[in-house]
């Protein structure tokens, strides 16, 4: 059972390579990643509820113990999000055949979709510093590959700044364990954990730990440093969108709760007061920029940096209650982004534009499509009693227990603006006259709707099942609080 921890990862690349083989036969190639990414999703969701019975999974690499070799973990939260990354990328790949041009699946779509899904789930699941920077290397070859995917003139613009900005990060990362390493002795999670401990030289360390923030915040798009994000994400063909805002911020922000709560967690009166002025400046310019455009595109891409900044929020409080909401909002919103990513790209083709001052009345030929972006404007916005709601009340109420009040203000503003954002595309794009020029892709329409439709539907589930989900997530907030769980399932103490 315990080589079965690393197929998440491996099958993924062997797929990609098969995939890049198979290229030229764009139909055989759909197919087999179509049926392939629905077996990765059975076998994962078997692991899961395996490691959610009986504890977590931990490989060793060539069979060399930690701290010594590459371990990998498969504690819950790890495989909660590599369901749920697989959840995502099977509806991405169904998706995917409606809405790119048949040459960008020529272009090796499908090979870098397998390679984006094994470098993500190698990130949640690596138990080491040193591997962590592999699996994030590997997640950006993949992305960079993809946001190329076309050959507009704006495209090749924020490509370029995309690539800039996350070579700059990588390059402060791998310093950064560097530097670690050379303090400690080692890189391993668990193994840091402990041997954090007893290093004399605190402050240096709490100076490193910082500059790993800084990595991790460039990568989840954390203020000052989200301004790469907006037009990276608008520029590519939207399901390539729906992955990048579902999956590649959250490997970010997963980092921070991984690093911050299980190895830098000895000075939280510096880092994690940073934490909480950060989060609630997040909140707020994220959803000051939603409100300030007119592309629907771009208003749902805004929206993913004020969901970080809730993230942020519980990590700062650091409660088991906050971390638990940070835990449910992260998995919440990673399902709602992939749909809302996927209902924009069906509104775009059925209006013909992206702006939304140029829209009307689409909701009275596609009404299966505005209704289930109505709710998921209202499962993003946090309203009860949806999924967005059950992580925001949870991280609320740690706010009110730490008496971060005017935290708890900004977060709740951040949430009204947020409904008002998305509200502006029911109100002013849905609703109204019907439009000139509206699309009459009746059936491509429906067939780019319903990956929403199913997505939508889990969301709804992880609120109104919340007393099924909640018991889990509550006994992830508190491994991540305590800490000895994954230590010693680690270093098998």
């Amino acid at each position: 059972m315990i080589n079965l921890i690393f197929l998440p990862i491996v099958l993924p690349l062997l797929a990609s390579v098969i995939a890049a083989l198979l290229t030229k036969k764009i139909k055989i190639t759909r197919l087999f990643s179509q049926i392939t990414s629905v077996v990765f999703l059975i076998f994962v969701g078997g692991l899961a509820f395996y490691i959610f019975q009986n504890g977590s999974i931990v490989g060793q690499a060539g069979g060399w113990a930690a701290p010594y070799g590459i371990s990998i973990v498969g504690d819950p939260l790890a495989i909660l999000l590599v369901l749920t990354t697989n959840i995502i990328g099977t509806a991405a790949i169904f998706y995917a055949p409606r809405i790119l041009e048949e040459k960008q699946e020529r272009f090796y779509f499908y090979a870098l979709y397998f390679l984006l899904i094994a470098g993500v789930s190698g990130a949640f699941m690596t138990g080491d510093l040193f591997n962590l920077f592999v699996f994030f290397e590997v997640l950006l070859m993949a992305s960079y590959g993809l946001i190329v995917l076309g050959n507009g003139k704006a495209q090749l613009r924020e490509s370029f700044k995309y690539v800039l900005f996350n070579l700059f990060s990588s390059m402060l990362f791998i310093v950064s364990v560097a530097y670690i390493y050379a303090i400690t002795g080692t890189v391993n999670l668990a193994h840091l954990a402990e041997r954090v401990e007893t290093v004399e030289q605190q402050g240096v360390l709490t100076a490193v730990g910082m500059i790993l923030f800084f990595v991790f915040a460039v990568k989840a798009a954390v203020f000052p440093l989200y301004y790469w994000l907006p037009n990276s994400y608008v520029v590519p063909n939207p399901v390539v969108s729906a992955l990048f805002g579902a999956l590649l911020t959250k490997v970010g922000i997963y980092s921070i709760i991984r690093v911050y709560t299980l190895i830098f967690v000895h000075e939280t009166a510096i880092t994690h007061s940073i934490f909480i002025w950060l989060a609630m400046f997040t909140m707020l310019f994220g959803v000051i920029g939603a409100l300030s455009t007119h592309n629907v595109k771009l208003i749902v891409t805004y929206n993913i940096i004020p969901a970080v900044g809730f993230m942020l929020m519980g990590i700062g409080l650091y409660t088991p209650e906050a971390i638990a909401g940070s835990v449910y909002y992260l998995m919440h919103d990673m399902v709602i982004k992939g749909a809302l990513f996927f209902l924009i790209g069906a509104l775009v083709i059925a209006a013909g534009t992206k702006d939304l001052r140029q829209m009307s009345g689409v909701i009275q030929k596609y009404p299966l499509l505005g209704w289930v972006f109505f709710i998921a404007s209202l499962i993003l916005a946090g309203v009860p009693p949806f999924s967005g709601f059950i992580g925001k009340i949870l991280l609320l109420e740690g706010g009110l227990r730490q008496e971060e009040f005017l935290l708890v203000i900004v977060a709740l503003l951040s949430s009204l603006l947020i409904l008002l954002s998305m509200m502006r595309i029911f109100v002013y794009g849905f609703w109204g006259e019907l439009m000139d020029g509206l699309s009459n892709e009746r059936k491509r329409i429906r067939q780019l709707t319903i990956p929403g439709v199913v997505l939508v539907g889990l969301a709804i589930f992880l609120g109104i099942g919340a007393e099924f989900v909640y018991p889990q997530i509550e006994s992830i907030s508190n491994m991540l609080y305590e800490r000895t769980d994954y230590i010693s399932s680690v270093l098998k103490e």
